[in-house]
């Protein structure tokens, strides 16, 4: 293990070279923009995305090479990044890489595609950047541990570090100076779960913001700011401060032989991820036995820590968003229609049959869950019918998993239907950016998705 593993990750981010990539890789690269491109699209007309990006035209010039996805403005890379950093978290839809429980593409590909359109970056350079994003992203995640998640959304701290570093890449910054961004994006680094108890609109606060404070961190970095040089592991850094049980091997574990972006998860349900396991072990007793609602008793989903202490405070959603955090309710819409997609919550969160199936819903801490994760995301479930059977239920890989992925075409369908639930683009326009998406490697220019 390295003795400075700051300035590690810092030199691996800033002499990664697109050659260097495996071509796996690469194509997971380009799923995973497709996916984040569906997700930002399905972002439009939600309340806090607006109001974030009504802030941004206030501060931020109306012209620019930079696109704003869900209205097709055109700013600087620094409002681009913000208002899609913030569209493409709000549907709860983007990916998520399950050992560091933490969503990776709307904190990357947002400020990666405003700096590439600005700079006129080529399709690989966006690909070897956000590559680093991930890499190092994923990284501190991992090393500020499942006590940080606890109190902090990842998402948002070691999103920061992340965009920097993405950002830092496509500004071809040295090492000393991608060592400097990553040190001033770590003393930005923010994002407090304490929002999801008021349902407040603080998650798109902390996308928007990530990528933003990443994006400024390297292009100061590049002028020559510096940045504290060990932001991380140091004694007043980030770990000191928002971690008790962080591992600074995490941060340069097998780099560049291990691809941690080919680990990251796509979303298959439109919730908080930590529902997953359980809906698809629900979904699976479900069909199996052909239940309908009003035989099902009592449920009692099988879990681990991390979803209790997440989940726990929603006990009667009060919005959508909200209802995505609650495990009654994403398991009443399974057991319900069978899907717990955008279309089911829109419709039917509040409705009378799934608030009562809500009431027959418990989480219970399993040690051999709890035990697995995060590494590994198992899904158990007990259900008891109303006729007095106990009926079980088991999933060890979520759909959306690396080892239960989606197929390039399923990738394609939920963009088609994200897209069309926001009415962001036709199916015609988002047929013509999937045609880009998968040719990104020869794109001499990444340019606009929309003229």
């Amino acid at each position: 293990m390295s003795n400075h593993p700051s300035k590690t990750l810092a030199a691996f981010a800033a002499n990664l070279r697109f050659e260097d990539i495996p071509a796996p890789v690469v194509r997971r690269a380009e799923d995973l923009f497709l996916d984040w491109f569906g997700s930002a699209l399905a972002g439009k007309g939600a309340r806090p995305v607006q109001t974030i990006e009504r802030f941004a035209m206030q501060m931020g010039p109306g012209n620019g090479d930079s696109e704003v996805l869900i209205s097709r403005r055109r700013t600087t890379p620094l409002f681009a990044a913000m208002v899609n950093a913030a569209a493409s978290h709000v549907v709860e839809q983007d990916d998520v890489h399950n050992g560091s429980v933490f969503h990776p593409a709307t904190v990357v590909f947002s400020p990666v595609l405003a700096v590439a359109q600005a700079l006129g970056c080529s399709g690989r350079e966006l690909l070897a950047a956000s590559v680093a994003g991930y890499e190092v992203g994923i990284r501190v995640g991992e090393f500020l541990g499942r006590s940080h998640y606890r109190i902090f959304h990842t998402t948002g701290t070691a999103g920061t570090v992340a965009a920097a570093a993405a950002v830092g890449r496509l500004l071809q910054l040295t090492p000393e100076q991608m060592h400097d961004a990553i040190g001033s994006a770590g003393t930005q680094a923010a994002g407090l779960w304490e929002f999801l108890r008021d349902a407040a609109d603080s998650k798109q606060l902390h996308t928007a913001h990530a990528a933003a404070a990443g994006l400024m961190a390297a292009y100061l970095a590049k002028d020559g700011f510096s940045g504290a040089k060990h932001i991380l592991e140091g004694k007043q850094g980030m770990a000191a401060g928002m971690s008790s049980d962080a591992d600074p091997a995490r941060l340069t574990d097998r780099l560049g032989e291990r691809w941690a972006l080919a680990e990251t998860s796509f979303k298959f349900h439109a919730s908080c991820r930590h529902t997953h396991p359980a809906a698809d072990a629900l979904l699976q007793v479900v069909l199996e036995h052909k239940l309908a609602p009003q035989q099902i008793a009592r449920v009692t989903a099988h879990v681990h820590q991390g979803a209790i202490d997440v989940l726990g405070p929603v006990v009667n959603p009060q919005t959508v968003h909200q209802a995505k955090f609650s495990m009654g309710t994403v398991l009443g819409l399974i057991a319900h229609f069978q899907r717990a997609g955008l279309k089911e919550f829109e419709e039917a969160y509040n409705d009378a049959r799934i608030a009562e199936f809500r009431g027959k819903v418990h989480m219970e801490l399993d040690s051999e869950v709890d035990t697995a994760y995060p590494a590994r995301w198992i899904g158990k479930v007990t259900v008891e019918t109303a006729d007095g059977r106990v009926l079980r239920g088991r999933v060890d890989e979520p759909k959306g998993d690396p080892g239960n992925t989606l197929s390039r075409d399923e990738l394609e369908q939920k963009a088609l239907r994200l897209a069309e639930f926001s009415q962001a683009a036709t199916a015609e326009e988002m047929r013509s950016a999937f045609a880009r998406i998968w040719n990104l490697e020869q794109a001499g220019t990444v340019g606009r998705f929309f003229a």
